[in-house]
């Protein structure tokens, strides 16, 4: 389930008190159980940059939720706001103003220590690189944000086994990034972001590398995870990716303009 509308009243730089707008539901997603709280909540999410005597809106007025256990693609042409909404939806960025909540709490006016916290403990990031250390095996890879996160040796290896097993690389975990397809790669990188156990995996064009076979298998993996019950946001400029999942959400001009369910 996951409502969506917009409010085109302009704002400037400045963080003034946020707006807080009802929002316009375009349908429910029935898996969601009724009362279910939003994951993701942005309550009429403005962003502006000065460039010169005028400021430029890259997101105007933004309003969405998405809810635990859904698959959301967001497309839109260039200019549209999907890359600025990405970096504030993956705590990169903050809001010039409204709300950004992520379960349950208020990311909007964090500072650099407190975003970065979150986004390591809630967020599990995907890309259209891969960023594979190519002197560390696949699990030695998978096992590094849980180093940073102070995670033991011994269970930082179970738990990085684990996840490789999830994405179907039992068999790869010993092979180095250059011995492995780019689809194998994706991956690995997948069972990476998803190795601390995040909230929200985040995934920004992750078959624009990858051929149309390599694509076809990455998309039938976050099926998969879907069908587990994750919640997923992909950013893609391409229809059969975007297609792949349960809905989509357009941007244009910096508003979210549109969500419509597809046969996914």
């Amino acid at each position: 389930m996951m409502d969506g509308s917009s409010n085109s009243k302009p704002q400037g730089p400045a963080r003034p008190v946020p707006v807080l707008t009802s929002t316009a539901p375009y349908g429910a997603t029935p898996s969601a159980a009724p009362g279910t709280a939003p994951l993701v909540e942005f309550r009429n999410v403005w962003k502006s940059y000065l460039t010169g005597a005028e400021p430029v809106h890259a997101l105007r007025g933004v309003s969405i939720k998405v809810y635990p256990g859904e698959y959301i693609s967001i497309v839109g042409p260039s200019g549209s706001g999907k890359s600025t909404f990405m970096h504030i939806l993956g705590c990169l960025d903050t809001p010039t103003s409204g709300q950004y909540i992520l379960a349950g709490t208020d990311v909007s006016q964090m500072d650099e220590e407190h975003l970065a916290e979150t986004r390591n403990r809630r967020i599990g990031f995907v890309f259209q690189q891969f960023f594979l250390l190519p002197r560390l095996t696949a699990w030695r890879n998978v096992e590094l944000p849980l180093i940073y996160a102070g995670v033991d040796r011994h269970k930082r290896k179970l738990l990085a086994m684990q996840a490789l097993d999830h994405v179907g690389l039992t068999n790869r975990v010993n092979h180095f990034p250059n011995q492995l397809s780019g689809g194998q790669q994706q991956r690995v990188a997948v069972a990476r972001a998803l190795v601390t156990e995040p909230d929200l995996l985040l995934a920004d064009e992750p078959t624009g590398n990858l051929d149309s076979r390599s694509s076809a298998d990455v998309l039938a993996m976050f099926d998969e995870l879907h069908q587990s019950g994750r919640t997923i946001v992909l950013i893609t400029h391409e229809p059969d990716v975007a297609a792949a999942a349960e809905r989509v959400m357009r941007f244009r001009d910096g508003r979210f303009v549109q969500a419509e369910d597809t046969a996914a």
